[in-house]
């Protein structure tokens, strides 16, 4: 005889794994993980106590880079701009190109939003992100 499963169990378990799937595909974007050309590279490392996630920007300058935390998600964004200016005898060429590239991190736990850092150098952003003390997530309650 098979044992009952609860079927509500299940529903939940299969739109889990269906989000899960989505957010590594490569055609999420918006809010989610953001790929392609104006894609960041990142490396997500879980040191115990804190996670670094570092990320390749180089052309990037310090100036430029925006790092944003909540408790379970990290986002970057850098933005530059280039200029080049080439003149011969009657003919003058002037090009501008922006570039923005972004990328939201969903983090496998919560982390202390207040003491995150960041280090920028040689075109390598670092950030440290230390993970909430498990016992801290709750709140003692007292009965009266």
């Amino acid at each position: 005889m098979m044992p009952n499963k609860d079927p509500f169990r299940e529903i939940e378990r299969m739109v889990e794994e269906i989000n899960r799937q989505f957010e590594q595909s490569p055609w999420a974007t918006g809010g989610e993980e953001a790929f392609g050309r104006d894609s960041v590279d990142v490396d997500l490392a879980d040191h115990g106590d804190e996670f670094v996630v570092t990320a390749d920007l180089p052309g990037f300058r310090k100036e430029n880079i925006d790092v944003q935390c909540t408790d379970d998600r990290l986002t970057i964004r850098a933005d530059r701009e280039n200029e080049t200016e080439t003149g011969e005898e009657n003919y003058i060429r002037r090009e501008r190109t922006t570039e923005q590239m972004r990328r939201s991190v969903r983090l496998p736990e919560p982390v202390d939003a207040d003491g995150v850092s960041a280090t920028f150098r040689n075109g390598v952003l670092s950030v440290t992100l230390p993970k909430v003390d498990s016992s801290e997530t709750g709140q003692n309650i007292d009965i009266e």
